[in-house]
């Protein structure tokens, strides 16, 4: 399969996932805007060039990414403030946030 293709299963599960979770912000991957889909074909990027990758490192990627794109942690995610909660070590995250990389990394893994 084709990156972009992962990376939209990946957002769909996600987004079921934040759904379950009570958080309905999360936009079909046709409506999503572009830096939250390119957000998702790199993280499939990163686990296909790192197929051992533990679910951490993949968080660590994302973080460099965040950063490199100006976001900052904030405790609401605001894109045009740029700033999100996720925004911390993966250490610091919650257990529900921490299964989405799990859940991230399983489904790529899977489609490879």
């Amino acid at each position: 399969m084709q990156t972009e293709q992962i990376a939209k299963v990946c957002h769909e599960v996600n987004r079921a996932y934040c759904k379950a979770l009570g958080d309905e912000s999360q936009l079909p991957w046709v409506d999503a805007p572009q830096w939250q889909r390119d957000s998702a074909i790199m993280g499939v990027e990163f686990i296909r060039a790192n197929p051992e990758a533990k679910p951490s490192a993949s968080h660590e990627s994302w973080l460099k990414q965040k950063e490199a794109d100006g976001w900052k942690y904030g405790p609401v995610k605001d894109a045009e403030k740029k700033e999100h909660p996720c925004y911390v070590p993966y250490d610091e995250l919650p257990v529900e946030q921490k299964a989405k990389d799990y859940i991230f990394g399983a489904i790529v893994r899977a489609m490879m």
